[in-house]
């Protein structure tokens, strides 16, 4: 079984095709049924945020398997399968582990070192649990790459700052707006990245500070816990015109600000941190009305910022992939180790019952013996080799001596020997 991650993000595409992309957590379920069903997939994680989609894949083949993946994301997202290639990033094995372990630590993030990503991958594990499609390699994958992102905030001062998406986006606010210091803002939608928003807002001293979401309940919660003002959504062009500053992240699949209604609130900057998109693409134009949304954050500086912390969160990351390739190279030579004992025992199985056929005169206390005397004597001499060839397995370029013990012993391992399984050492696919 080989590792597969296949996305698109931030970096290799543009916002709408992220919005086309993006998978609402409704449709993760069926989206992750789906790729199990594929030949060549055998379990699947997807990680959905608003500047990333990504899938990771335990699959039996790359090529098959990147063709299965390609074709669902392609299926749902409605972009043509060529047009699609050109926005995806693929990494298999060594690199699908470095590529998850620098993600976990918000090495890959638009800002670096936030930990909004770790919260987002302990929900797609929790999927992909949930829905049954996280097998042994997955778990592993998922649960070492929350290690690592934990570790990379405890031990490296990366998140020092508090970095995340919302104060990247205030920088720019700040560059239009100047001061944001009793600014007038607004908040619209109260989930995840709408919470963040209120409690960045509070701590810069932005406000006063007004709250609406579709569902009343989550506004008021999040407003008495930061001394906000909940808006009946209905009341949004009211709480629009009286605003400084607005963000927005709601998880609509239709915008939510459309030209009129941002034209009837000007002045104002909008930060347009949902994916798809909340405000309509023919409203970026409007005389004064600034719009950022995540392109412009992409494409700011104040987005990339050089931090000496990254040094040792990436020697962190490099460590831990090392150690998890020697635990995958382990648990890839022990299907074939087994294999090599049930092919012992079945040899001394056939030979015990060739000698009790031709001495019947042994009673069961005689064959009792000859048996546990032939099986311990046989588990003697592959202990000594079976230990040792794990122990080389787990070093680098151990994944050849599985294949040796199966050439040797003619051993018949499923997935092993399937012709694209494994690309050959030394290849970067």
């Amino acid at each position: 079984m080989n590792l597969l991650s296949v996305g698109a993000s931030y970096r290799t595409a543009d916002v709408g095709t992220l919005e086309r992309l993006t998978i609402g957590d409704g449709d993760v379920p069926e989206l992750l049924a789906k790729l199990v069903k594929q030949p060549y997939v055998n379990e699947a994680a997807v990680v959905s945020t608003c500047n990333r989609v990504e899938v990771y894949a335990a699959v039996t083949g790359f090529h098959g398997g990147l063709a299965d993946v390609c074709n669902v994301l392609s299926e749902i997202s409605g972009i043509n399968a060529t047009e699609l290639a050109g926005h995806l990033y693929v990494h298999y094995d060594e690199a699908a582990v470095l590529h998850s372990f620098r993600v976990s630590s918000g090495l890959d993030s638009m800002v670096v070192g936030e930990s909004q990503i770790l919260g987002q991958i302990r929900d797609a594990y929790h999927a992909a649990s949930e829905a049954d499609t996280a097998g042994r390699l997955l778990h592993e994958l998922m649960q070492q790459a929350l290690r690592v992102g934990k570790r990379a905030h405890a031990e490296t001062g990366i998140d020092k700052a508090g970095q995340s998406v919302v104060t990247a986006a205030l920088d720019v606010a700040e560059s239009h707006l100047g001061d944001l210091t009793g600014r007038k803002a607004l908040v619209i939608g109260a989930g995840a990245m709408g919470a963040l928003s209120v409690a960045t807002l509070t701590r810069a001293g932005v406000g006063p500070l007004k709250i609406t979401n579709r569902s009343a309940d989550r506004a008021d919660r999040l407003a008495e816990a930061y001394g906000a003002t909940a808006v009946p959504y209905d009341q949004l062009d009211a709480a629009l015109a009286e605003a400084d500053l607005v963000i927005t992240a709601t998880a609509s699949t239709l915008p939510v600000l459309d030209r009129a209604r941002l034209q009837a609130a000007a002045p104002l900057v909008v930060l347009d941190l949902a994916v798809p998109r909340d405000v309509a693409p023919d409203a970026g134009d409007i005389d004064g009305v600034t719009v950022i949304d995540i392109d412009s954050l992409a494409g700011s500086r104040r987005t990339q910022p050089a931090d000496a912390e990254t040094a040792a969160v990436e020697q962190i990351v490099t460590g831990e992939v090392e150690h998890f390739l020697g635990w995958l190279r382990g648990a890839d030579i022990a299907p074939t180790v087994a294999a090599l004992r049930n092919r012992a025992e079945d040899v001394v199985s056939a030979e015990l019952r060739k000698l009790y056929s031709r001495r019947s005169e042994f009673s069961e206390e005689q064959r009792a013996d000859v048996s546990r005397t032939l099986h311990r004597v046989v588990q003697q001499l592959l202990h000594s080799p079976t230990v040792r060839v794990r122990q080389l397995a787990a070093e680098p370029g151990g994944d050849q001596y599985a294949a040796l013990l199966r050439e040797l012993f003619d051993l018949d391992v499923p997935h092993a020997t399937q012709a694209d399984a494994v690309p050959e050492i030394g290849a970067q696919e």
